[in-house]
């Protein structure tokens, strides 16, 4: 594929976009088929479950380690003027952030883009989270939430380079990233080969991570030929939700990018998914209590994602994947907060003790 051709005949905010949507519908379809979703996860792994949700969050994720670092190895990809990479972080927004996710999507019952995927089947739970997240996420990034979000994010900073690079922190070679990568696949395969064998299982969970890499991959080679700066960037779902609120709502819509695509590619290949699946079914909130409790957990989530510097996917596999400092930490602070809020809301009741008979 000559990008040069491409960036010069259509320009590169085009070329973004239309790479975004193709990205966009492999994720939504690979994530709707394999139920791909960083709550369901982290509740098997809290209940000692170690089930068929756990084994695709681990497929997903060592796939994706594995191709991002295999192509960093070959020369075929650099991630390090990534914003997660080169520019300053914050651990403390990390932590924080993570943990506020992470309790977050637990009282929505999906991380951010689980939801756009479940909105796509016909969720209207999920569809109304999402729009909260959306403008909670917004809030945050420039409106009444911001001044609190960069308080946060200021106690405890990083800089970038090698002090937010894992592997260089530890001395690590992207060889080794490479063999962590094969180490986290042999630990998806062990629990993957003791759970239900759905072909869809393997399949979509390895697509889903291939289309994480996917991302990195495109954004790079449009940057690499194009005269403009052209920031490479992969999927996440925080500031993209913030963006199209934008765009909707605002007389001056951001610029097209490869977030212009990407939103909307999820949402078309997870209704084909479903379509095609007979999966699609219009849900409702049952009670006053599940809607409250979708709505703080989408607000939860919203701020908890721009302290973070990501969302599930964003933080935890995109920005995992490239061994980001703070995207680790973010990611768990998500598993931590998201076990926490579990045990709290969803334990199951205890009985009182039965008074015996005289």
């Amino acid at each position: 594929m000559n990008f040069t051709a491409l960036n010069e005949s259509y320009g590169e905010p085009l070329v973004l976009a239309v790479g975004g949507l193709c990205v966009g519908l492999l994720f939504g379809f690979f994530g709707q088929r394999s139920r791909f979703c960083l709550r369901a996860a982290v509740v098997e792994f809290w209940h000692r479950q170690f089930g068929e949700k756990l084994s695709v969050w681990l497929l997903t994720f060592s796939t994706a380690v594995i191709a991002i670092q295999g192509l960093i190895v070959l020369g075929a990809l650099d991630v390090s003027t990534t914003r997660q990479l080169a520019t300053r972080g914050s651990l403390s927004g990390a932590l924080l952030g993570g943990l506020m996710f992470g309790g977050g999507m637990i009282m929505t019952r999906g991380c951010a883009s689980r939801l756009l995927v479940l909105s796509a089947n016909g969720n209207l739970r999920a569809l109304l989270s999402g729009l909260v997240f959306a403008v909670t996420a917004q809030s945050a990034l420039s409106g009444a939430l911001s001044p609190l979000r960069s308080e946060i994010t200021s106690w405890w900073t990083v800089e970038g380079g090698a002090s937010r690079d894992l592997l260089a922190l530890l001395g690590w070679s992207h060889t080794t990233g490479l063999t962590v990568g094969l180490v986290w696949l042999l630990a998806a395969l062990y629990f993957t080969t003791r759970t239900t064998q759905r072909a869809w299982m393997w399949v979509g969970g390895i697509g889903t991570g291939l289309s994480v890499a996917l991302a990195w991959w495109y954004s790079f080679r449009v940057s690499q030929a194009s005269f403009e700066v052209v920031h490479i960037q992969g999927i996440t779902f925080s500031g993209p939700s913030a963006e199209w609120l934008m765009r909707v709502l605002a007389p001056n819509p951001p610029a097209i990018g490869f977030d212009f695509g990407l939103l909307p590619g999820v949402f078309l290949g997870s209704f084909l998914s479903a379509w095609f699946g007979k999966e699609f079914k219009l849900e409702g909130f049952k009670d006053g209590y599940a809607m409250r409790r979708y709505i703080i957990g989408a607000i939860l989530m919203g701020f908890g994602a721009m302290l973070a510097g990501g969302c599930a996917v964003g933080a935890g596999v995109t920005g995992g994947a490239i061994f980001a400092l703070t995207a680790w930490v973010a990611l768990i602070g998500m598993w931590m907060g998201a076990g926490l809020i579990d045990r709290w809301l969803d334990a199951p009741p205890v009985s009182a003790p039965t008074l015996m008979q005289p």
